[in-house]
């Protein structure tokens, strides 16, 4: 692991001399586009960074994109891999160690899920305040040392959290706010099982964030998550889930993602990001 994590690095520094992101972008599913607005430094295929992931589905290109948004130089992983890919929990632990050993000090995650509030529909957006790892498995089985003991309060941080909401009300949007709850995928959930997550406190449901958002505690990076709201969760409409609709949905409201994002990176430039 040590080892690809090196090799990584040295291909990044070799085609991005001197380049230093602050601020490190996952992109989920449909969300790639957002990387077109990143002015380039370099573009780097996933396949050229050994142990970054190969994604297995639609809507992960599998690129690295450094470059600068609003003045700030930022890293964005053009899609992640799933532990339901692999079955393995710890599928993006390179790939966020890299980020981290790049100089960012902080991770922004994105993904695509399901409500399971009826006062937030498709298309809405949605800030993650906490999460339920309802998957139960860690990124971090297996390392050794007293660091793997985590501590996850609070690991969605709360000043950042207040920068999204004020880039949110700037660009007259309106974010909401819940707790993501992880299960493992790859098939959607059953009714059953949303009523029990409701149950829990869930607001939104997903297959994805939850070990990366472990990985970058790990490796002392704040972090910020948002969800884009694609469906509503199994039971609570007639629709049939699938993937399409997932990918469907999240190209429609990515122009709202992408003024959201835009706003936060154009102020965690502006401020010290790294004092948040």
């Amino acid at each position: 692991m040590t080892a690809a994590i090196d090799q990584s690095l040295a291909t990044i520094r070799a085609r991005a001399p001197g380049f230093m992101p602050r601020l490190g972008v996952v992109l989920g599913s449909g969300l790639g586009s957002f990387a077109d607005d990143i002015k380039p430094v370099a573009v780097i295929p996933y396949g050229d960074l050994p142990g970054f992931p190969t994604p297995g589905i639609g809507g992960h290109a599998g690129r690295l994109v450094l470059g600068h948004l609003a003045g700030t130089p930022i890293a964005a992983l053009q899609g992640r891999a799933h532990y339901y890919e692999h079955g393995r929990a710890d599928t993006m632990k390179v790939a966020v160690r890299s980020l981290a050993q790049l100089g960012c000090k902080t991770l922004l995650l994105t993904n695509a899920a399901g409500s399971l509030r009826p006062d937030m529909a498709p298309g809405s957006l949605m800030l993650i305040a906490d999460h339920i790892n309802f998957a139960g498995v860690s990124p971090l089985f297996g390392e050794t040392g007293d660091e793997r003991f985590v501590d996850m309060v609070d690991a969605y941080d709360p000043a950042l959290g207040r920068r999204f909401r004020d880039a949110a009300k700037i660009a007259g949007q309106t974010l909401h706010e819940g707790v993501y709850i992880w299960f493992a995928g790859p098939n959607f959930e059953t009714p059953a099982e949303i009523r029990a997550a409701a149950r829990l406190g869930a607001d939104a449901v997903g297959m994805s964030t939850v070990p990366e958002v472990i990985l970058a505690r790990h490796a002392g990076m704040k972090v910020a998550a948002l969800s884009v709201i694609v469906n509503f969760a199994a039971g609570m409409s007639t629709a049939a889930l699938s993937h399409q609709q997932t990918m469907e949905s999240a190209r429609q409201a990515a122009d709202s993602v992408s003024r959201l994002l835009t706003g936060f990176v154009a102020d965690y430039g502006t401020q010290d990001g790294e004092a948040a």
